[in-house]
Order: C-alpha cells, then sequence, then structure tokens
C-alpha cells in the first residue's frame, strides 16, 4: 500500500510538479487533462496534437512550453526551450493586458551599485524577487559593468518581431540587458524567417549567465534562434 501511494505521488509530481512547483501561488494542480489555477480557471493541458516546430510556436497547448530540453552546455546543443508560449497560460499568471500587468509591477533597482538604473518588474510569483537577487550578485562584478549598463528593457507590452506573438516582456518577467554586446538572430541574418540557416553568435561572459540561471531566468543565448541580450523568468525549465 505505501509503494502504491509512494508510485501515485511520484506520478502526480511528474505531471504536476514543474509548474505546480514553480508557480505554486498561481497553479493550483493539472487535474483531468485541465490546468487548475488557484483562481478557479482552468485551461486546456494538452491537446495531443503532434505539431511543426512552427506550430509549436504558433499554435501551443501548455503542455508543448515543455517540448524542448533547456540546454545548459556547448551551443551547438542549443534547443528553443522557453521560446513555446501559450498565451492564455501567461495572460492567466501575469495580467491579460497592459493595464492588468501594469497593476502588478514594482520597481527593482538594477545593481545599486555598478548601476543604479530603475526598472519595472513584475511581483507575481516573486519575479521581482528572483531578479534582486540576481542584481545583487551581479552588483558584486565590476569587471562585467560594461554588459550590465544601460538595461535594453523590461516590460514592454508589445508582439514579437515579425509575429502575432506576444513578447515575454508584455507580462513583466523579461529583461534586456544592453544591447551593444547583444546578439540576435533576426539581426544577424537580416531576416524574420524560422528556417533560415543560422551561424550562433555570442559576447556575452557566461558568468553572467550562470547568476541568471540560478535564480529561475532562462537565457536567449541557449536557443537555437538566439537572443543573448534576454533573461525571462521561468524557474519550470529547471524542475526536472
Amino acid at each position: 500500500m505505501l509503494i502504491f501511494s509512494y508510485l501515485l505521488f511520484c506520478l502526480f509530481q511528474c505531471i504536476n510538479g514543474p509548474f505546480t512547483l514553480a508557480y505554486p501561488s498561481t497553479v493550483k494542480e493539472i487535474k483531468e487533462n485541465q490546468m487548475v489555477f488557484q483562481s478557479g480557471k482552468t485551461l486546456p493541458y494538452d491537446d495531443h496534437k503532434a505539431k511543426s516546430a512552427q506550430e509549436l510556436l504558433d499554435n501551443p497547448d501548455i503542455e508543448d512550453q515543455l517540448h524542448y530540453t533547456y540546454n545548459r552546455g556547448e551551443s551547438r546543443y542549443n534547443t528553443d526551450a522557453g521560446r513555446i508560449r501559450n498565451d492564455a497560460f501567461f495572460k492567466e499568471l501575469y495580467g491579460k493586458t497592459a493595464k492588468d500587468v501594469k497593476a502588478n509591477l514594482t520597481t527593482v533597482i538594477w545593481c545599486p551599485t555598478l548601476v543604479h538604473q530603475k526598472i519595472q518588474f513584475s511581483t507575481i510569483n516573486g519575479a521581482n524577487l528572483a531578479l534582486e537577487k540576481v542584481s545583487a550578485e551581479l552588483d558584486q562584478h565590476p569587471e562585467w559593468n560594461a554588459y550590465l549598463t544601460n538595461i535594453g528593457g523590461t516590460f514592454n507590452w508589445r508582439l514579437i518581431s515579425g509575429t502575432q506573438r506576444l513578447s515575454a516582456h508584455a507580462f513583466g518577467i523579461t529583461i534586456d540587458i544592453n544591447t551593444a554586446y547583444s546578439n540576435y538572430w533576426q539581426w544577424d541574418c537580416g531576416c524574420k524567417n524560422e528556417d533560415a540557416i543560422l551561424n550562433y553568435k555570442n559576447r556575452i561572459p557566461m558568468g553572467i549567465v550562470e547568476v541568471f540561471e540560478k535564480h529561475g531566468f532562462i537565457w536567449g543565448g541557449r536557443w537555437k534562434h538566439y537572443d543573448t541580450m534576454h533573461f525571462e523568468y521561468r524557474p519550470e525549465i529547471f524542475i526536472p
């Protein structure tokens, strides 16, 4: 009986773990193929459809957000883990409109000693607290100051360039560091074609990346379609 109960617990954790552990204040459980939020709202979890890479981006269900494994090794193993976002899911977490998201933003003093730049970030799910921890650690590294000054942006209710998909910036959970040292696949190929052959480029020190990842932020430089200035609060990606 104890073994059976343990197996049921493990099955529950396998299905619910990444989302309920990452967002306990907003996500209650996954039950009968529905994601149940603490608000009582439900959304379909898995539509059981086979999808191409483009379909995963354009029409994902919530389960599809975990389709790729986040690579922390060599860039040749990069996937697009984290680029797949179900808008309805993020709207339920952070706000359905720009006004809703703005109501939950707070001011974070970015790297108080080195930079002291005021930026806006969401308070939902402890995103601002995670960013403050990142900021405090990076503030101890003057050798990285050039990359940390002149923050490229945080909250911005907008679509991703060349798409009809909302940017993660729309939810106040993303920070772009200094664009002067950044590489973005659309800039480098001069195109918006997801099927373009890309030549990976990066100038961001890995030490900066590791600090962000330590506190639940994925890095756009880990993507096949790279965006090296981009750090996004996605703690579920790091939960096995």
